[in-house]
């Protein structure tokens, strides 16, 4: 079996760059975006929509998503957007050891991959901090944005996998990268790899 990273990760908390930067110490792939363009080529649905849609349910929560046109043979958009998402997920495992961030991976993985499913979170100031410098976010409110992000993420985690997002039982290690830094948390998934 291949061995897989999985990160799962709040957002603003710097789990996208956590993961590029152990991929690239370790020499393997790091999907993330990457993971986005093979999901595009596959499902024929547009980037735009596979960023918002593939990690966060509709406006309106999981109800949202229950009762969504289910236009394409019984499935929603939603549902066949995750359908590819999946099976995209399983083949790159297969291909050999890599990193995949977020998209349920974790979940997705288990039981297929030598896997170690990695959480990274940090407290709300120190994410707010990091959308406002990296992303150029509004420094007015960004703590609406990141709590709207984090209950949709945590909505579409439940709806597919029927588990709790962010739970630390659920993963290996769970690590604050705002006590850590970003190095450190490299540091600490690529010893335990």
């Amino acid at each position: 079996m291949n061995r897989v990273i999985t990160i799962s990760r709040e957002f603003g908390s710097g789990g996208r760059t956590i993961g590029k930067r152990v991929a690239e110490r370790l020499g393997i792939p790091c999907y993330d975006q990457e993971l986005i363009e093979k999901i595009e080529e596959k499902s024929g649905l547009a980037k735009e929509f596979i960023e918002e849609r593939g990690e966060y349910t509709l406006r309106g929560g999981w109800l949202a998503n229950a009762f969504a046109d289910r236009s394409m043979n019984g499935l929603s958009v939603q549902d066949y957007l995750w359908t590819v998402q999946r099976k995209t997920i399983l083949e790159l495992a297969e291909q050999g050891p890599c990193v995949i961030v977020g998209r349920c991976a974790d979940y997705i993985l288990e039981g297929r991959a030598d896997l170690l499913k990695v959480f990274i979170h940090a407290p709300i100031e120190t994410r707010a901090k990091r959308i406002v410098e990296k992303y150029g976010e509004s420094a007015e409110a960004p703590e609406k944005r990141l709590r709207d992000k984090d209950v949709r993420r945590s909505a579409y985690y439940r709806f597919y996998t029927d588990m709790e997002w962010g739970i630390a039982k659920n993963y290996d290690v769970a690590l604050d990268s705002g006590t850590l830094g970003l190095d450190r948390c490299v540091d600490i998934i690529t010893s335990l790899y």
